[in-house]
């Protein structure tokens, strides 16, 4: 592994409701890994500076892409219910007291070819609980329509049992025998 160089995005928002000199910077660093011969950006922090003195530091976890791509995420946040990539750097400091959320997030730090984002990687799962319960009540159908083509396939037709049978010997009544008188 060898951290090829950083680099820093800064976003000047200036004056924000009561918060004086808000800045957002984004601290990105490129690395080779051996491992896979490749490549990879990753979002180490995200710095919030304001008031012009205060700063609140997050430590992003997770936020990564090969440096050929870009990097999506509906939900970069440090708040939980958006599964927490960014989490505070320490207690001591004022990013306790901050939540961030950064909605509908891409960000390609190097290799950018014509003021465009590559190709996504996403931060979604590929098995999400909807895809899992829709994979496993697919497996049990399955199931059970192999079963019953199993059960179909070994149905005994009810004729093959009747060739076997033997004729019923009724015994003859000694009524029977006799003719009618009305007959005659």
């Amino acid at each position: 592994m060898t951290v090829l160089n950083f680099y820093r995005l800064s976003l000047h928002l200036g004056d924000v409701e009561d918060i004086r000199g808000l800045v957002i910077r984004l601290q990105m660093s490129n690395t080779y890994y051996e491992s896979v011969g490749q490549n990879w950006f990753t979002l180490d922090s995200v710095h919030i500076h304001y008031n012009w003195t205060h700063e609140a530091t997050f430590n992003a976890t997770e936020v990564y892409a090969p440096a050929t791509y870009s990097y999506h995420c509906q939900h970069v946040s440090s708040l939980q219910k958006y599964d927490t990539l960014l989490v505070p750097s320490s207690h001591t400091d004022s990013s306790a007291n901050w939540h961030i959320t950064f909605t509908d997030f891409q960000i390609q730090a190097f290799n950018v070819q014509s003021n465009k984002f590559a190709s996504a990687s996403d931060c979604a799962t590929f098995f999400t609980p909807a895809i899992l319960m829709g994979l496993i009540t697919s497996l049990i159908l399955l199931l059970v329509l192999a079963y019953a083509l199993h059960m179909v396939v070994h149905l005994k037709h009810i004729d093959r049992y009747e060739e076997h049978k033997t004729t019923v010997y009724f015994p003859r009544t000694p009524e029977a025998e006799l003719p009618d008188k009305n007959s005659v």
